[in-house]
This record gives C-alpha cells, sequence and structure tokens, in this order.
C-alpha cells in the first residue's frame, strides 16, 4: 500500500543515499521522491511516497529518525496535509483539434507552456488521480509524452518542530546549547 513520507533533513552529500539506502535494504519500492532546498539552505524537505503496509509505516519512521542527516520523518499518509504532483505532458495536435485540447486543458487546470505546429507543451499540477485522468483525456488527442515530477505534501497539522538544539563550538570545547 503507498504511504506518504515527509523528511526534513539536513543539506548534505550522502543524506538522499541513507535514506534510499534505509529502504531498499528492506526491499521496499520507492513510488516517487522529490526533494529540494528549503528556506534555510542548509535544510531539505523530502517526500517520499513507498510501498509498504500500513504495519510497517511506524516502525520504518523510526528508523528514518535515527539517519544521520534527518532532523524529523513525518508520517503524511492519512494526515491533515495538502498533496500536489506535476505533470509536464506534450500532445501531438492536427489544427482541427487545438482548440478542443486546449478547452481540456483548462478543464483541469492545465496550462500550455510551449505550443508549436506539432502541438503543445501542457503543465499540470494537482492530486494523482486528477492528473490520471488528464493524462487519459489527452490522450485521446492522439500521441502523448508524459513526465511526472512526484508527489510533495506539506502538513496542515500545527505542531512544533521537535529538533535537538545545535552543537556550538567554543574555544576548542563542544558543548550542546
Amino acid at each position: 500500500m503507498l504511504q506518504l513520507i515527509s523528511l526534513l533533513m539536513e543539506n548534505k552529500p550522502g543524506a538522499l543515499m541513507r535514506v534510499t539506502g534505509l529502504l531498499s535494504a528492506r526491499g521496499y519500492n520507492i513510488e516517487s521522491l522529490t526533494v529540494a532546498r528549503t528556506l534555510d539552505p542548509e535544510l531539505s524537505r523530502m517526500s517520499i511516497v513507498v510501498d509498504i503496509e500500513p504495519s510497517q509505516r511506524g516502525q520504518l519512521i523510526k528508523q528514518m529518525n535515527k539517519l544521520i542527516n534527518v532532523l524529523q520523518a513525518s508520517d503524511l499518509t492519512e494526515s491533515p496535509a495538502v498533496r500536489r504532483e506535476l505533470v509536464l505532458l506534450r500532445v501531438r495536435a492536427t489544427m482541427q483539434n487545438r482548440q478542443a485540447i486546449l478547452k481540456e486543458a483548462e478543464i483541469f487546470g492545465a496550462r500550455a507552456v510551449d505550443s508549436s505546429v506539432e502541438g503543445f507543451a501542457l503543465e499540470a499540477t494537482g492530486d494523482p488521480e486528477k492528473l490520471d485522468e488528464f493524462i487519459g483525456v489527452m490522450s485521446a488527442y492522439g500521441e502523448i509524452e508524459v513526465t511526472r515530477g512526484g508527489l510533495v505534501a506539506v502538513s496542515l497539522e500545527a505542531k512544533k518542530l521537535k529538533l535537538a538544539p545545535p552543537i556550538q563550538k567554543e574555544e576548542g570545547v563542544l558543548h550542546n546549547g
């Protein structure tokens, strides 16, 4: 079953490899993975959709929270959250169906980001199920090429991050706080 996990992590070399290594070592398949810097260039936010049983989810979150560079792993599978995915789609269009394609794209909230005599490049964001429908509708117009960006999510729960204070170095002595 697909589970959605969000991680706040240090933006350091090897951090992504440790997370994916944990998943692959346990035989879990990653359905999608997105990662990018936050407003703080030292931190990144990662959204992972992984195929695991719900009963294994809690244990996986605990294991991820123990990884070096991971500051907080959260389960967003059933939590209130905004979830979105990006689709870029190229569709071949004859002169006769160009208007219909643009009208269908508008219904799905997609927009044309490029146009040529051969067709359009369209951009759509939304829930994965809605985007599946959009792809199905566009495929009825002919040859398409699709690139999906993976699911990203932000929690809607009002909770504070529980992070350890940074370790400060002072006159050659390390201390916390």
